[in-house]
């Protein structure tokens, strides 16, 4: 058992109540159970409690064993002596306050529903290999707790991406130009080569950029001699050209120091249409035709618009080029990868403006576009799919990936609707 059942158990109230006393006999009446607090301290806040014949208000702490209180710290830290009663499933030791005065005791261990424990224990019990621990289980569910639990984890996915779209937009000034170009930037590095090419954002500023944007060639040199693989023996006119090039560009506005190098970037296991030097190329064509980047992802009306955003045709050369000087076929980016783009940066970026500016129907607006893109495919989304998980776009997707790696994964049964919902049956 861990302490997350018995905080489910307490904040429902799902225990027998019978004669409810502490374990020295005094009378329990809840009044009301208090609040989750999130934070250091007590596990509930603004709990209201008859003990004997005192009524209390307070906090309720909750641990599998009394004895964990002291090795906690508890006894010595000020915070837990706003709490009025101490929940375990085993006391095995008295607690006191910072003053020494003691804590009435709950003890649940006798008073839990055996099936909402037993549900819990089966769920707790599978395998960590077990992508679904409710699978089992998971007939006797409801298609609306199902429906329920994806539109809540689709929602707690995109608010912890667009969290760091404005953690980045905090960084950059809380210029939404700059931080579309940093986010799309480390986007383009599709998750191989993210960290390297957000630090080529750093090393090239958007307003550098914007200077040279007219002109593929020299927007090229920038990108390719701050990447770094501009270093080696030009191996043609052209890649010969855009050495020089940069090197006009790197003393004009001192740009030393803080180019990349080649051998940090990642090619091991890629496909060539996915190397980082074709990343890039595909970057410079989209900066070349798109005057702006914010303004046209915020305002596009739908995944096709969006799409036709993404959509840049390349120069001559960067066709047949996958870098400079290297011949090899190269293709605009592809329907995937646009896809990719749109669900992991422009809807973040677009709820992280709505969040901005106190537009909740821009939210919902930027979460509709993942309805109009197809559903991703990989183990994880066909083991929920063949589960019996509705999966039919991309917003069942990212709920599917967001169900498994916050709520399965780690087993946090209790806090998920279907985990609740059986407890609830059993119990």
């Amino acid at each position: 058992m861990q302490e997350d059942f018995l905080h489910y158990i307490w904040q429902h109230q799902y225990f027998d109540k019978t004669d409810l006393q502490t374990d020295d006999g005094q009378p329990i009446t809840v009044l009301r159970p208090g609040h989750r607090n999130p934070d250091a301290g007590p596990d509930f806040l603004q709990a209201r409690l008859k003990i004997g014949e005192v009524e209390w208000n307070g906090a309720v702490e909750i641990h599998l064993r009394a004895s964990d209180w002291h090795r906690h710290q508890h006894q010595t830290d000020p915070k837990y002596d706003q709490v009025i009663l101490h929940v375990v499933n085993v006391a095995d030791v008295p607690v006191q306050r910072t003053n020494g005065t003691e804590i009435p005791v709950l003890t649940l261990a006798v008073r839990l529903p055996a099936g909402a424990l037993a549900a819990y224990e089966q769920l707790r019990g599978q395998p960590p290999e077990t992508l679904l621990p409710c699978a089992p289980l998971l007939p006797q569910t409801s298609e609306l707790t199902r429906t329920m639990i994806l539109g809540r984890t689709l929602l707690e996915r995109m608010e912890q991406k667009a969290a760091r779209v404005t953690e980045l937009h905090e960084r950059l000034g809380q210029d939404w130009e700059a931080t579309a170009w940093h986010a799309l930037a480390a986007a383009f590095g599709f998750q191989k080569n993210a960290e390297p090419l957000a630090r080529l954002a750093k090393a090239l500023p958007l307003a550098l950029l914007r200077r040279y944007r007219a002109d593929s060639r020299q927007l090229a040199a920038l990108v390719f001699g701050q990447a770094g693989f501009l270093d080696d023996e030009p191996l043609d006119d052209f890649s010969r050209d855009l050495q020089t090039e940069f090197g006009f560009l790197r003393h004009k506005h001192n740009l030393h120091g803080t180019a990349l190098a080649a051998h940090e970037w990642n090619f091991l296991r890629l496909r060539p249409a996915n190397f980082p030097t074709v990343r890039l190329i595909q970057l410079v064509a989209l900066l070349h035709v798109r005057p702006t980047l914010f303004d046209a992802l915020l305002t596009a009306r739908d995944g096709r618009a969006l799409e036709q955003f993404f959509r840049a045709p390349l120069p001559d050369y960067w066709q047949n080029h996958t870098r400079p000087g290297r011949p090899g076929k190269v293709a605009e980016l592809g329907r995937s990868s646009v896809h990719l783009l749109i669900t992991n940066t422009v809807v973040p970026l677009r709820v992280a403006y709505a969040r901005s500016v106190g537009n909740p129907e821009q939210v919902e607006a930027a979460l509709a576009l993942l309805d109009q893109l197809p559903a991703e495919r990989n183990h994880l989304t066909d083991a929920y799919e063949a589960a019996g998980f509705r999966h039919t776009c991309a917003a069942d997707s990212q709920a599917l990936l967001a169900l498994h790696r916050d709520y399965c994964t780690p087993r946090r049964c209790v806090h998920c609707g279907i985990g609740a919902s059986l407890l609830r049956q059993k119990g």
